[in-house]
């Protein structure tokens, strides 16, 4: 593909690399990341025959890596038919307008894949991990509180119980004082 070490070095933030059982190279797919979104800039493979069954693999691990890092679209150039195919659209000019610039190029055909939705504004990954943390505080408050309320309910319900226990004793020590005799 032209790219040298250097620029590997420098430009890409993720690359997977496909290998046969025997170590062999099959193919790879790079992916530069700006401004929460991916780029697929490059994929390569030893036998394009190959290609078609080794890049749903490719993507499947694409995508981790964009969840891995909170990535809100995937972008690419590449016009292999599979890219279509596994949801990558043609990018509508609202979706070309936050394409990072550093990414432009003229006339270039673009395909997204929204992963998610944006949060408005651009919130850094602090906020969005704090706005986490506290839904989790909430989930967890709630759960305490329901865990209270029947811990309440059991208690009542082991407070009734033992008043029918000691109220049947009693009655039977009224009705029968022979049965707790020697």
């Amino acid at each position: 593909m032209g790219i040298t070490e250097p620029d590997l070095d420098k430009r890409l933030t993720e690359f997977q690399v496909a290998e046969s059982a025997d170590g062999k190279f099959i193919g790879a797919v790079a992916m530069r990341m700006a401004e929460s979104q991916g780029l697929i800039l490059h994929e390569v493979f030893a036998n394009f025959a190959l290609a078609d069954d080794v890049r749903p693999l490719l993507w499947e691990r694409m995508q981790a890596v964009a969840t891995n890092h909170g990535l809100v679209r995937i972008w690419t150039r590449e016009d292999a038919p599979f890219w279509s195919r596994c949801g990558l659209t043609p990018a509508s000019p609202e979706a070309l307008a936050k394409l990072p610039e550093s990414w432009q190029v003229k006339d270039a055909r673009w395909l997204v894949f929204q992963r998610r939705e944006e949060i408005a504004g651009t919130q850094s990954v602090e906020k969005e991990f704090e706005m986490f943390i506290q839904a989790e505080r909430q989930r967890t408050q709630s759960a305490l509180e329901h865990a209270k309320l029947l811990k309440a309910f059991a208690t009542a319900l082991a407070v009734i119980l033992a008043m029918a226990v000691i109220a049947a004793a009693v009655y039977l020590l009224r009705k029968n004082p022979i049965l707790f005799s020697p």
